[in-house]
């Protein structure tokens, strides 16, 4: 057998470019006589903006001062051992990009085998062990804590979380063992699967306290003092930490049916990190921990050498590194400086866009439409919601009022926009009106202002041929919800200069939206693919297909909504509208289905009907349809809808739309929810063959969202 010092100089080696942790160990008198103490801190020598991660080298480091402190405690010089982070960063968990590099089964095993090892001898030292997270805390950084007797947490603390299984592992470190032994099935349930599932969600220090995992918790501004004065109470007695019994009857087993079902409803069985993880809780329920940390091992290395994890590591960098450093945009001392914004329309789409431009940029934004009414409605409702950010005290009075003082509305366009420097329409969406609506604020905008479109499908170099100027016109195209979806397809028109492109990426910016150049096609990327998909769904429907079997065939993607659910949120008139669009550009592939016709002329809002809490076909739209004879199974369906995205996506990077493959996935991911498990579409398409099937080749090569070759 391999000793841990070996396993992990073998996985140091195969990763020589690791930011490498250090262990530091200081010695000290704890207050209160309480007597001699060993602080491990995990410091990577960099600020807090790169957070400590733990690495092959890092565990060594933190191995080898266990192995200090280790026989202090036996000799009886200390009467206790911590361990904390440097400022605001506790520990951030496995150095990803290292599992990345791993091609072999047991190389993976070795990851999961060392870091059990090394974290285990925390709760095996001859004193009690106290972990304080001080800031940040994720993943294996959450389960070094874990493996100590004691915690602490920081009121401060902004992220604590197990997102392993949003990434396709599991908390593979003594997470899943640990955690539900320590606070109950249920509360660990909700922490490792249903948090993980709900985009990462992350817990604050409050939350670490109230759920149990901390037994203790202190300001952020003395944390670290108060809690050594907290460790001196509890060595010397004076302190008992109690915690409640756990229950290892039904309640266990009915928190893993709860987390098996929400799995369920987020990946219908497509990505198997929710089920092995549920597994290992489920076997926790003995209280055996080396048989929980053995189970842990086998399936980190079960899903660090499978598909899902590349692909969710490789969702996971395109967000972080290439959503902020967009392919194509140009330089950014370019940009010239936003100080005023209009909005053209005072609708629901155009009241969102005011209120997202007034909360970031925090400059004075103006809205314009065609009566006062309209205009009143549109500044109203930007006021309302500035109102429930403070109700929820997410702003205080001061800012609110700011806020509230800044935005108006006009009816004249000359009065709104005279001095404004960008200038965004969210009007009807049709050519013949944008077109007029440019060329009125052209004819009062100042000479340097950018004019920008919200359009999802027209043409952008359309819109600006009949203005003075369209180099300073760009399409800048949100999704619905703006709140909550990230992106922002930036389309650059024929004419735009690279000075009004590189201003649309600044302000894309400081909006914290994620930004992607698109060449100005036919609605653009995320419509254009969507469009193609919802198309093949409504074919195959329209030729005979029931329903529910056009529905149930592409669970398998493990997609947010059904096809049908996500055109009732889009809106059945907006989706055959983009339909249109797409078939006058390319009939050959495109079709305008004469039952959703029927269903926008009948005036239906969806499919569905929600009588019963689910959705069930509406008898009404049921009537309505008017289908073939040709009946295909769930494989036929989803084979015939695969093929038609891989076919237009190979055709999107034939034509330039976007620089890569990368990028249609960046945009799925941040504008339709496409799952971080598939890793976008492309990597999906690849590893169940259909891109050679459709295109001859792969979109993305060998290692790239996939293991290594």
């Amino acid at each position: 057998m391999s000793t841990t010092a070996e396993l992990l100089k073998g996985a140091a080696e195969l990763f020589p470019g690791e930011v490498v942790t250090q262990a530091h160990v200081r010695h000290f008198d704890l207050p209160l006589g309480a007597g001699r103490f060993a602080l491990i801190t995990l410091d990577n020598g960099h600020d807090h903006t790169k957070p400590t991660t733990l690495g092959p080298q890092s565990l060594a480091n933190i191995d080898a001062a266990i192995d200090r402190v280790e026989k202090e405690a036996a000799d009886g010089e200390i009467v206790g051992v911590g361990v904390t982070g440097k400022p605001f960063i506790f520990a951030v968990g496995a150095d990803l990009k290292g599992v990345e590099l791993l091609k072999r089964h047991e190389d993976a095993l070795a990851i999961g085998k060392g870091g059990h090892d090394v974290f285990k001898r925390l709760s095996q030292l001859a004193v009690p062990t106290f972990a304080y997270y001080n800031g940040a805390a994720m993943g294996g950084g959450v389960e070094i804590g874990l493996h100590c007797a004691y915690r602490t947490v920081s009121a401060a603390l902004p992220a604590f979380s197990l997102p392993e299984v949003f990434l396709g592992l599991v908390p593979g470190w003594g997470g899943c063992t640990l955690l539900p032994n320590l606070i109950g099935a249920d509360k660990a349930v909700s922490v490792i699967i249903e948090n993980s599932l709900n985009q990462n969600k992350q817990l604050k220090g409050a939350q670490v306290h109230e759920l149990g995992i901390a037994d203790a918790i202190f300001e952020g501004a003395d944390f670290l003092e108060q809690s050594l004065i907290w460790t001196a109470s509890v060595l010397k007695g004076e302190i008992v930490v109690e915690r409640p019994a756990i229950d290892r009857g039904e309640a266990w087993d009915q928190a893993v049916a709860k987390g098996r079902f929400i799995a369920d409803s987020k990946v219908h069985g497509a990505a198997p990190a929710a089920y092995r993880a549920l597994d290992i809780i489920a076997a926790a329920k003995n209280g055996d921990l080396q048989q929980g940390y053995d189970a842990e091992d086998q399936a980190l290395a079960d899903l660090i050498m499978g598909g899902e994890l590349r692909s969710g590591i490789y969702a996971f960098n395109l967000v972080q590194k290439r959503g902020k450093r967009p392919a194509g945009a140009p330089d950014k001392s370019l940009a010239r400086p936003v100080t005023k914004v209009g909005v053209v329309g005072a609708g629901l789409m155009a009241s969102q866009l005011a209120l997202l431009f007034l909360r970031r940029l925090e400059v004075p934004v103006v809205l314009t439409d065609i009566d006062q009414e309209r205009v009143d409605k549109g500044v109203g409702y930007v006021h309302a919601e500035i109102d429930k950010l403070l109700g929820k005290g997410r702003i205080n009075q001061d800012k609110a009022n700011r806020l509230k003082a800044l935005v108006t509305g006009v009816l004249d366009k000359a009065e709104g926009f005279a001095d404004a420097d960008f200038i965004i329409e969210a009007v009807f969406e049709e050519m013949g009106v944008k077109q007029k609506v440019f060329a009125e604020v052209e004819a009062v905008a100042p000479a340097h202002a950018i004019l920008a479109t919200n359009t999802s499908s027209l043409s952008v170099s359309e819109m600006a041929s009949k203005l003075r100027h369209p180099e300073r016109v760009v399409g800048f195209h949100f999704f619905n919800p703006v709140a909550i979806l990230p992106l922002l397809e930036i389309v650059r028109g024929e004419q735009t200069d690279d000075a009004s492109l590189a201003t649309a990426f600044g302000v894309a910016k400081k909006l914290k939206k994620t930004a992607v150049l698109v060449k100005d096609a036919p609605a653009f990327v995320v419509n254009r693919i969507l469009t193609r998909f919802m198309g093949e769904i409504q074919n195959v429907i329209d030729e005979g297909t029931p329903v529910e079997v056009a529905e149930k065939a592409v669970e398998p993607l493990g997609l947010p909504m059904s096809p049908l659910v996500l055109l009732e949120l889009v809106g059945p008139a907006i989706g055959l509208h983009v339909s249109e669009t797409l078939n006058r550009a390319f009939p050959e592939r495109f079709t305008v289905s004469p039952n959703l016709k029927a269903v926008v002329e009948a005036g239906k809002r969806g499919f569905y009907v929600y009588d019963s809490g689910k959705p069930e076909l509406d008898p009404e739209v049921a009537a309505l349809l008017k289908q073939g004879d040709t009946v295909l199974t769930e494989e036929q369906v989803r084979e015939r809808v695969l093929d038609a995205v891989a076919q237009e996506i190979g055709l999107m990077l034939d034509e330039g739309v976007v620089a890569e493959a990368q990028d249609i996935d960046l945009c799925l991911i941040t504008g339709a929810g496409w799952p971080f498990h598939l890793g976008g579409i492309t990597p999906y398409l690849d590893r169940e063959g259909v891109a050679e099937r459709v295109n001859g080749k792969r979109f993305l090569e060998t290692g790239v969202a996939s293991v290594p070759a």
